[in-house]
């Protein structure tokens, strides 16, 4: 009789067992449903504590980024609130690429995941606590194709309209601890950069926009297989309710100021990707995009501007994506932020890496940064 089991029968699990002999298991990644995306994975073991368990994921040469493998780290936790990187190594070579975990477990169970997991559980707490806070207004602006809520929470008395959202893509957790650290100090009565952006904010937050495909453990997608940030020219209620909910209450409000919260596969880095190559591109818009990104990398050693995506030529920005579209449709300075899943190569922390309570912090960074921002800061 083994000793090892391993299940995903959870909120967010995704995993397959193909097989397992003593303390050493092989395993797949499930692809999204309906589509042929797959890199997220979240999984329970329950071994005996003390003797180190071997886990291969295999086939990952198919799967959504393999340039994502080299040089990760997979997250482990045995309670689920602290979570550190496992010794983990990539060979493409075998079973079609294979990442295999190493861990010796101090208890009889523990979670494995492909970065610390954001439960709809969690999001329901932190929807919660926030609109229950002094001066938040809590609006409901839909439903998904599953039946759940796009929550979003609008909160400050000033002109400028401020959109932050995140999870487009759900496997992308990392951006809902972000969304955990901003509104934790946009929230607090005594923070004095919260404070000073809402006197001359109005902020509008979805921090869930794919609560589906979170739910399903997909890493890009929604309930029916469309990746929510290719669908924001023309989104439909049958393919992208979401985007349709969230781009509807944008048009109500206006947008000033756009950031969508990301993550990145490869790129062991954090950065900002902007609006380059829109039709109507302004340099002075472009300006105002680059003195943000300016700001935020004097305030942080967590951000840099050397490693990034390219930029598009002129006229070729794809209005599909939100960046893109939010900074043609309002003249907004939009930018997408990125993190990574792998550690920072220029800032590396051995025992969790990149981590949620990073992103927590890089949260309040981005704020106070929009703030400086605000008043013409490195101008």
């Amino acid at each position: 009789m083994t000793s090892l089991f391993i299940d995903a029968g959870f909120d967010s699990g995704n995993i397959e067992v193909l097989g397992i002999e003593g303390r050493s298991a092989r395993l797949a990644i499930r692809r999204d449903h309906m589509s042929e995306f797959f890199q997220w994975f979240h999984f329970r073991v329950a071994a005996r504590s003390g003797e180190e368990v071997e886990l291969k994921l295999t086939g990952l040469n198919a799967s959504a980024y393999p340039g994502g493998w080299p040089g990760y780290s997979a997250c482990v936790s045995e309670d689920r609130e602290y979570w550190l990187r496992a010794a983990t190594s990539f060979d493409k070579d075998a079973e079609g690429g294979t990442l295999t975990i190493r861990y010796r477990p101090t208890s009889d169970l523990f979670w494995v995941a492909y970065f610390a997991p954001y439960s709809m559980e969690r999001h329901h707490d932190l929807v919660a606590a926030a609109a229950a806070s002094e001066g938040v207004d809590y609006l409901k602006l839909g439903t998904s194709l599953d039946g759940q809520p796009i929550d979003c929470l609008e909160m400050g008395e000033g002109s400028v309209q401020v959109w932050l959202y995140a999870r487009q893509h759900p496997g992308e957790t990392q951006a809902e601890w972000w969304m955990e650290g901003a509104l934790s100090c946009l929230t607090d009565p005594a923070d004095p950069v919260a404070r000073a952006l809402r006197a001359r904010c109005r902020f509008h937050i979805a921090p869930n926009c794919n609560p589906d495909g979170s739910r399903r453990g997909h890493l890009r997608t929604n309930a029916v297989g469309a990746n929510l940030n290719r669908e924001w020219a023309d989104p439909t209620p049958e393919r992208a309710p979401e985007v349709l909910a969230i781009r509807s209450r944008m048009d109500q409000t206006g947008v000033d100021f756009a950031m969508d919260v990301h993550a990145d596969e490869a790129i062991p880095a954090v950065f900002l990707a902007g609006f380059e190559g829109i039709p109507s591109w302004r340099e002075a818009q472009g300006e105002d995009f680059y003195r943000y990104q300016r700001i935020l990398a004097r305030r942080t050693p967590d951000f840099q501007t050397k490693l990034g995506y390219p930029k598009a030529a002129p006229g070729q920005a794809n209005l599909a994506m939100s960046t893109n579209q939010l900074a043609e449709r309002f003249g907004a300075v939009a930018m997408t932020l990125e993190m990574p899943y792998k550690d920072l190569a220029d800032a590396p922390e051995p025992v969790q890496g990149w981590s949620p309570e990073r992103c927590k912090l890089l949260a309040r960074d981005c704020l106070a940064a929009l703030l400086e921002w605000l008043d013409g800061g490195d101008a």
